[in-house]
């Protein structure tokens, strides 16, 4: 009979198996602790994450990351509002190594489409991932701009799409479909908000999920038995209660 532990790095093992786990994220030292575990697959991050994270020299962060993870896909995106500037900025991250993927916008802040410049793009070789998509028409608009044979990512926010009120596992599973046309495209849940996200994502054949290291880091809790995590909630509320020294 396997251990609780035992169960839960074979839940682990598995799911990694069916989804390629990926950090999302502008921590150094937590992307570097995934890869060095090899808990994760990739790494995602964006330009508000990293002001987040007090990032002030992007080029800098992004080549101390790629010193320490040669060897894994990473998304770093454009910020450029203008398209000129935005494929020269993307021509220059995607020069930063054969790892490297660029993220693009599906739009600029005025609504206008990033299409034309993801298709130049990519027919010069440039693995893409066009974020920031929420609608299906996006999706159809983005695979039809792809290169067969260059390798792409599809970045959907699932998480946003949910937190409008809609269930996004039949607008995920469409776009799963939809990128079928494009034997190098990738579909990835973005914003995930919690765990189960991830075993979503793998039932809507999604071939990517980023998620957070806070997010990860509660894979641990896969199979746990749920009369005894109830058991250990009860213990932490009555465990802070004592170190708060409550009176009534």
């Amino acid at each position: 009979m396997l251990h609780r532990l035992d169960v839960t790095e074979v839940a682990n093992a598995n799911l990694a198996s069916q989804i390629k786990l990926f950090a999302d994220g502008a921590s150094l030292e937590d992307f570097t602790k995934l890869h060095d575990g090899g808990q994760v697959a990739g790494f995602t991050t964006n330009p508000t994450l990293m002001r987040r994270a007090g990032i002030t020299d992007y080029e800098a962060f992004a080549q101390a990351l790629l010193a320490r993870i040669p060897d894994a896909p990473i998304s770093f995106e454009v910020f450029s509002d203008a398209f000129e500037d935005m494929k020269r900025q993307a021509l220059k991250i995607a020069a930063w190594g054969d790892n490297v993927y660029v993220k693009v916008p599906i739009t600029n802040t005025k609504g206008e489409s990033s299409l034309t410049m993801v298709r130049e793009l990519a027919a010069q070789g440039v693995k893409v991932n066009v974020t920031a998509i929420l609608t299906l028409e996006q999706v159809a608009a983005t695979v039809e701009a792809l290169a067969d044979d260059v390798p792409a990512v599809i970045s959907v926010f699932a998480g946003r799409i949910a937190d409008t009120g809609i269930d996004p596992m039949p607008i995920m599973r469409a776009a799963v479909a939809m990128a079928a046309r494009k034997p190098q495209a990738e579909v990835l849940w973005a914003s995930v908000r919690e765990v189960l996200n991830i075993y979503q994502a793998r039932d809507c054949g999604c071939h990517i999920i980023t998620s957070t290291p806070d997010v990860l880091k509660k894979l641990s809790m896969a199979g746990k038995d749920l009369a005894e995590l109830s058991l250990e909630t009860v213990a932490m509320f009555y465990d802070d209660a004592q170190a708060a020294g409550f009176q009534l």
